[in-house]
């Protein structure tokens, strides 16, 4: 089970793991704490995946050292590792029953089968599955499946869990409230959560720190907030949720510098043309180009004066002015909502 909170459960020290030319990790260093949820967030290719699969044992790096628990783990094969891993397919036995499925790593344990029982029905218990036990996984839901397989992956009280995309396969509505649940489940059992998503919505929802990948390097990590509100690069802006990224001679023009800036859609401010400008405020001239409503927001893309487009995005909530495509506008924000990037 976890050490002491505040301890190192795993780390990486100048990782590299290279296919030929491929640079899959490229010189990757960091350390998730004990009992954190930590997620590893990035596009296809970034090598967010690789990196889970080092932890895992799947792979091996080409350079560098991945210690768990102060521990080098390099050749240590995955069967040997303090880890379990959830994949999105949730790979359960169908001729098993839920109960045998989730009994199955303990039974490969040769632990006694009335304590093989006992632990997997807690852990049924733990996963809001109590009295499954007797189902065959077809005929459960994505959800309960997939509870199936993270009650699997805890019962035999690993120190770290790795999740691999675990929501991928779900809809929508369920995908909520599953990181609602899995958020919920992770806090009872105080082990470190690992999760691999390309999702930016389930990384800032969940975890305690985010690390952002992008051509096998992190581009920043840091908490959620940090990261939507402070992204420390261009991608980080880009990928993290929607943001203008404003450059060159727009920048100039808009902000008075052609150092690249990026503003957050939901920080701008939509007014009749004729309407006063905070003062401090910078602003731009501009018409509605296209209107998108999202139910809870409605999305404008504005095309300014002088060339360049930004994207608004505006609560449907009691909105004091809701302008027609093609309508005038006058379009501002306050310069504290500006980012600015070390790269």
């Amino acid at each position: 089970m976890a050490n002491e909170k505040g301890s190192v459960a795993v780390s990486f020290r100048n990782v590299a793991r290279h296919y030929g030319v491929v640079k899959a990790v490229d010189d990757v260093s960091f350390e998730i704490e004990d009992g954190e949820f930590f997620a590893m967030l990035g596009p296809s290719g970034s090598g967010k995946t690789t990196c889970l699969r080092l932890i895992a044992g799947f792979e091996q790096p080409t350079a560098g050292t991945v210690s768990i628990h102060g521990d080098d783990v390099t050749g240590v094969p995955p069967y040997d590792r303090d880890v379990n891993t959830v994949f999105q397919d949730y790979a359960l036995f169908p001729h098993m029953n839920v109960l045998e499925n989730v009994g199955y790593g303990l039974m490969i344990r040769k632990v006694a089968k009335a304590e093989r029982e006992r632990r997997a029905e807690e852990m049924l218990a733990m996963v809001a599955l109590s009295g499954f036990g007797g189902r065959r996984p077809s005929q459960l839901s994505g959800g309960q499946r997939q509870r199936v397989a993270l009650a699997r992956a805890l019962v035999n009280r690993p120190s770290v869990l790795l999740l691999d995309e675990p929501l991928g396969a779900l809809d929508l509505k369920l995908r909520e409230q599953m990181q609602v649940e899995l958020k919920a489940i992770q806090r009872r059992v105080g082990i470190t959560f690992i999760f691999v998503t390309h999702d930016q919505g389930e990384a800032l929802s969940m975890s305690d720190r985010v690390a952002v990948f992008n051509h096998g390097k992190i581009e920043q990590l840091a908490s959620p907030a940090e990261i939507y509100e402070h992204p420390r690069t261009a991608f980080v802006a880009g990928f993290v949720g929607i943001s203008n990224l404003i450059s060159g001679a727009l920048a100039q023009r808009l902000v008075g510098s052609d150092q690249p800036v990026s503003v957050r859609p939901e920080k701008i401010h939509l007014d009749p043309t004729t309407a006063t400008v905070p003062a401090g405020a910078q602003s731009a001239a501009g018409t509605v180009a296209s209107v998108l409503y999202l139910g809870a927001n409605t999305r404008y893309l504005m095309a300014l004066e002088g060339g360049g487009e930004l994207t608004v995005l505006l609560q449907n909530r009691d909105a004091h002015f809701e302008p027609a495509s093609g309508e005038p506008v006058r379009l501002w924000w306050e310069p504290r909502h500006l980012m600015r990037f070390d790269s």
